[in-house]
């Protein structure tokens, strides 16, 4: 069975999600049948990379909500992801257009590293408030899990992948998926937001067996 991942590196209940369903796969007596690929979604495609502004910033003033009820906010989400082992570093986010960061995860998902990529990536941005969308920092992140340094600048100078980012969007788009993370499993069922591992581990359970369970997807 191949679960495929609608996610923004940005997205808080996208990395709550991750831990949530691998929390469910290990709990999973057929855990061998199943395949994790990472799709792209960007919650802000429009975004500008600003380091010199963090999450809090852009989200008070993309919801027109003041500073001290946007921190409120990222409290509950932070206590959230503490709940699954996470924990989030808000003041230290930098502010990034993902776009990049996403052909990455294609990349690295070609060399059999997409799970791994997805996890530096999230880890970067919430825990290490590091930029995701400069490109020196993306190629330290993306050549920690050893992959080659010379091919991953290559990578990012040429754009290759963009193409693979754009039919994921596409793709989300055509399934009417609006919101991150979805999990889509074998293109038949869908689960989204971060509904929590037992959510997760029936919706497995029942599509494994093709008993249903989960929202159909129409491709």
């Amino acid at each position: 069975m191949q679960i495929e991942i609608w996610s923004d590196v940005v997205c808080p209940f996208c990395y709550i999600g991750k831990r949530q369903l691998e929390a469910a796969l290990e709990q999973l007596p057929d855990r061998d049948r199943v395949q994790v690929t990472w799709r792209s979604f960007q919650l802000g495609p429009d975004t500008k990379t600003d380091p010199s502004r963090n999450a809090i910033q852009n989200l008070a003033e993309k919801k027109g909500w003041t500073l001290d009820f946007t921190r409120q906010a990222v409290i509950d989400v932070s206590n959230r992801a503490q709940a699954v082992g996470l924990t989030f570093d808000y003041e230290r986010t930098k502010v990034a257009n993902t776009f990049d960061a996403h052909r990455l995860v294609h990349y690295a998902a070609s060399a059999g590293k997409g799970d791994e990529i997805a996890e530096v990536l999230f880890r970067a941005y919430f825990v290490e408030g590091r930029n995701v969308g400069d490109h020196d920092t993306l190629s330290q992140l993306v050549t920690g899990v050893g992959l080659p340094e010379d091919e991953v600048r290559e990578v990012l100078r040429s754009g290759r992948f963009a193409d693979e980012v754009r039919h994921d969007v596409r793709t989300a788009a055509q399934f009417g998926i609006d919101s991150v993370p979805c999990f889509v499993l074998d293109r038949k069922y869908a689960v989204s937001g971060a509904q929590g591992s037992p959510v997760l581990l029936q919706a497995l359970q029942q599509a494994l067996t093709e008993t249903g369970g989960g929202e159909a997807v129409t491709p």
